[in-house]
Formats: C-alpha cells, structure tokens, sequence
C-alpha cells in the first residue's frame, strides 16, 4: 500500500537492496546532496527489500543517510514525508509488478543487489515487462567474466534499450578522475607530449589505509583484482589515455574510451612476469592495531584471496604503442597513494658544465575522493649552484566537487538524462577480457601469492614507484 501522504511526481527512483550498506553508506547521501543542491524535484523514492522493514523505519534510514550529506531544503523535506518502503523478493513475478504499480511518472530502479540476485530478478523482469521509458542502474561487477557480461548484455537489453541502461562505476563520476580531461584537452603545453615520443611510463595507482571495513562477504569472493583493477582502474585508464574527442558529449567520450579497452592488453601477453598478487598480515596502520587478513571475520584462507594486485599493460593505440601502464592497488598500505603519474623519458643530452644526475620529470594527477592535487616534477639549477640540478615539485590544489561521485551520478541519469557517467556494455566486456589471462595465471598458482605487513609499502621487491624488471621489449604484439 501506497502512504497517505504520498505526492504525484514525474519520476520516481525504486532502489532494490534498501536495506544494504551500499544504500545507507552512499547511495542515500548522494542523492541527498543533490536534493539539497535544488537541482531535483519532483522525485518520489521508493526502497524496497527483503527485509521485514515498514516506511517508518525506511524513513529513519533515509534521515539517517541524509543527515551524513548534511542535506536540507523543501526537495529534502518533501522526499522524506512522502518516500515508502515495500517489501518484496524481486526473483517472484508479482513482487515485480505491485513495485512497479507503486511507480509514478518515469521510473528509474537502481538495483543495489548482490550481481548473482540482479540477474535472476532481471530474468523475471523479463516476464513481467517494464514501461518504454524506464532506466536501470545496475552496480558493478557486472558479470563475472567476458562472456557472463555479454550475455547480461543481452539480458539487460531485451528489457530495455542501450542507452537506458546505467552500469555504475562511482569512480568515473569523481570530479578529481574527469579532471583528467580538462588536464589532457585543455592544456597545449601538455597533451602534446603525452605519447609514446615523450613518456617513459604510466602508472595509475590506488592504494589505501582502508582495510576490510565490514565487506568481508563481499571482498572475500572478489580480491583486489576484480573489486578495484577490473571494476575501476581499467576505466579510469581508458579516460587518461583516449584520444581527444570533437565534444564531451556521452557518444564521443564513450566511443574513445572504449577505443583504449580494445586496444589495451597484459604486456607481451604474459601474465605471469606482469602481474603480481599479495595479501596483508598483522600489522600496523597509525596508531591501529591490524589483524592479518586471513585472521579478518568472515575470510577463507583458502580462497587465496588478494588484497593487493599490480599489472603491467600495453595500450596498442598510435600513441601509446610501446609505452608500459602500470595498474595498481592495494588496501591496508601505510602511505596511501591515489594518482596518475606518467614518467617522461630523459632528455637527450644535458650540456657539460651541469652538474648532478637529471630525476625524472613526472606528470601527477590526483584521483582521490576528496580534494586533491595536480603536480609537475621539474629539473631546475639552483637556487644555490646556478649550475647544479635542484629537482622541484610544482603543486595546484583542486576539489572534489559541488557533489559527492554518487550525487554525480543521480544528477547525470535523473536530470541530464545522460549515460556519460557510466558504463556501456561493450566495455564492461572488454575489462573483463583484459584480466582474464591474469586471472587464470592466479588461478593456476603460476603467480605466488605474497605477503606484506599492514603499514607497509607492500611486499619487499615492490617499489611504491616503477615497474617489474625489465626488459619490457613486447609490449606490442607481433
């Protein structure tokens, strides 16, 4: 049953797994930035679960998440005294069909489920049917390889068209990651030089303090390989290395991306020399104590489960050929680290009379969650010895945002009804296939699994900057 006090809106946003951490942690206080932001109205939420949960309770977690976001306003008000909860299993035809009856004006369902679940409720949903307009916003991974993406391609697509479909990826709709294109599009000092002529190297790197934080369910059957490299860093890869597109528009920034993914690959094809895997043991982070990551509630061991991955890859474009990406990350790390760093090569000569050993110059853009910093590593001379190297670091600050990445989200889908923030199918395959090989060298114990004290920088061996041992000679294929 509808609430009494239920309004007559325009769109409505049905949200599958209500009652999950994914929902309260942040997907209500995204949307509660940006009905705060004044930006939306007319919007009537909907949570629906399992779970034997009433509207009133509902109501005390959506207060709940939208205070995190310090949210307020009339839209705020008005969502909170008209949105309803509905119990229902969305794996039974009529389930399916009182949420949709419960549904005003265009409706968008956010399936904030366990994948395995998401596919049997979308198989059902195929036999109820949905109106013409509706979108679907399904979270990642989607899929569990390259050919279980294409047939949930397939799937998603027999209910609705392409361009409805919203596979979500929040780190794509973090103002510090599309930074990367006013950095890259924007500065002719710069992206003329970012090519395989210039730059030595590339690593895109996201290693954290954070350990398991309660996600043990989840990260146990996943690692670090799938949840973050698959999932995140391939894309925020494909942003940096696209080539320039005539207009920042849904269709172009798609098309270049996706360009990057077909043409990206483990270096040499050889993921046992180019990837390496480890795990956390007891140690500490701060002034916190950490259990090893086996002794963690909820772990198998058996599972041989990673929580740090690295990968070495080609990218076979014009530009790229030759030049190696490196693809990190980690959790449970002491000095975290969140950035793209491209390594130029040397200069070809410094003239005689100079003195000392030229570092590198660097390239580095921040890709963390909240403000961040883009910075330019330079050789100079002095300001002691006018003739000796003084290598520095020029640094500007940037923010995160009028609004958090999940806001980002819900502003692009619900009010711009634009795709440019997620995810197109072709390219979910593509991240898959990119890690199969690694995944299959994991799982036939080709790569040791190794261990790293929590704190740390990882194993002994890893450099927290750099690549493997070369040669590197292969990048491309034959």
């Amino acid at each position: 049953m509808m609430d009494a006090t239920s309004n007559t809106a325009s769109q409505t946003l049905l949200i599958l797994g209500a009652s999950g951490d994914l929902t309260a942690r942040l997907l209500l206080p995204g949307l509660g930035a940006l009905l705060s932001s004044g930006k939306l109205n007319d919007l009537h939420l909907i949570g629906s679960d399992v779970k034997d949960w009433n509207t009133s309770r509902w109501r005390a977690q959506v207060a709940e998440s939208f205070e995190q976001a310090d949210a307020g306003g009339g839209s705020v008000d008005t969502v909170l005294n008209t949105t309803t909860y509905l119990q229902a299993d969305v794996t039974t035809p009529d389930d399916w069909r009182a949420l949709l009856e419960a549904c005003q004006g265009q409706i968008f369902i956010y399936f904030a489920l366990p994948p395995a679940i998401s596919v049997t409720a979308c198989q059902v949903l195929e036999t109820v049917g949905l109106p013409d307009d509706t979108r679907l916003m399904l979270e990642k991974p989607f899929g569990s390889d390259a050919d279980s993406a294409a047939e949930l391609n397939e799937l998603v697509n027999r209910l609705v068209p392409e361009d409805q479909v919203h596979r979500i990826d929040h780190f794509v709709a973090m103002p510090t990651v599309l930074n990367v294109l006013g950095v890259r599009f924007t500065n002719r000092m710069i992206e003329p030089v970012l090519n395989n002529d210039h730059v030595e190297s590339v690593d895109i790197v996201f290693d954290e303090t954070l350990t398991l934080e309660g996600r043990a369910d989840f990260y146990d059957a996943t690692g670090a390989l799938v949840d973050m490299i698959q999932s995140h860093m391939l894309e925020v890869l494909a942003l940096f290395a696209m080539d320039p597109v005539p207009s920042i528009d849904t269709q172009n920034v798609r098309d270049g991306k996706a360009q990057v993914l077909r043409s990206t690959h483990i270096w040499a094809d050889d993921p046992v020399t180019y990837s390496r895997r480890a795990r956390y043991t007891a140690g500490h982070i701060g002034e916190r104590q950490v259990p090893s990551y086996v002794d963690e509630e909820g772990i198998d061991a058996s599972r041989n489960t990673e929580t740090l991955a690295e990968l070495v890859l080609a990218v076979d474009t014009w530009r790229w050929s030759g030049v190696p990406f490196r693809v990190r990350s980690g959790k449970a790390l002491g000095a975290p680290r969140t950035e793209i760093t491209v390594t130029f090569k040397d200069p070809p000569q410094v003239p005689d009379g100079i003195a000392g050993q030229p570092q590198p110059d660097r390239l580095r853009i921040g890709i963390g969650l909240e403000a961040n910093e883009l910075a330019v590593d330079l050789n100079i001379t002095g300001p002691g010895d006018p003739f000796g190297i003084d290598p520095v670091s020029l640094t500007g600050a940037f923010g995160a945002g009028e609004l958090p990445p999940y806001g980002e989200i819900f502003k692009s889908v619900l009010l711009d009804n634009s795709a440019m923030l997620t995810v197109r199918g072709d390219m979910v395959v593509q991240c898959w296939r990119i890690i199969e090989p690694v995944q299959q060298a994991w799982q036939d114990n080709l790569v040791p699994l190794q261990d790293y004290p929590a704190g740390s920088e990882g194993p002994t061996g890893w450099p927290a900057t750099g690549l493997p041992a070369k040669p590197l000679q292969g990048g491309t294929r034959p």
